[in-house]
């Protein structure tokens, strides 16, 4: 009687585990999409960000900035998504090269997402050709499915300029 049990009861659990779709839990709730939203981030971060402030581009910053969105400068200073806005539309990037390296990524269940990383720049103005680099964490939040930034803080920001050597 009890192996005749014990054998109904595994087909059961099994046939049950069957019939729970795939990318649902036990409790039929939606397992997070990290793989998906890892993607999403890093081509937030690493392209449309840059896109947004190259091609000066207000349109792309609204979607990707959170109406409370806040900048922390590294002079201490801070903007506000508005102040961010004017920014692009009236100043034209002056730089040849941007890469963005994402050295931490952390998505957490309740929405949230940290991205940070270094930002090394090349290019040229008035007084020659510079190359800077900063850090910068940014946080992130996902609402309605869609990931906005919520924060940005840049530190360590050291800029440079070739010498010419003879």
């Amino acid at each position: 009687m009890r192996i005749k049990f014990t054998s109904q009861l595994a087909i059961f659990i099994f046939l049950s585990a069957c019939l729970i779709p795939a990318g649902t839990n036990i409790y039929g709730q939606e397992k997070a999409s990290f793989d998906s939203d890892e993607a999403k981030l890093r081509h937030f971060k690493k392209v449309l960000w840059r896109k947004a402030y190259w091609d000066q581009d207000t349109k792309l910053l609204d979607r990707l900035l959170a109406k409370e969105f806040q900048f922390l400068r590294p002079d201490g200073g801070v903007t506000t998504k508005s102040d961010e806005m004017d920014y692009i539309r009236k100043n034209k990037p002056s730089y040849d090269s941007f890469i963005y390296t994402i050295e931490r990524m952390d998505i957490f269940e309740n929405g949230a997402a940290i991205i940070s990383g270094k930002g090394h720049v090349k290019g040229k103005d008035e007084k020659g050709n510079y190359e800077y680099t900063y850090y910068s964490s940014n946080i992130l939040i996902k609402r309605k499915g869609i990931w906005k930034a919520v924060g940005s803080h840049v530190s360590g920001y050291k800029r440079s300029y070739a010498t010419e050597e003879k």
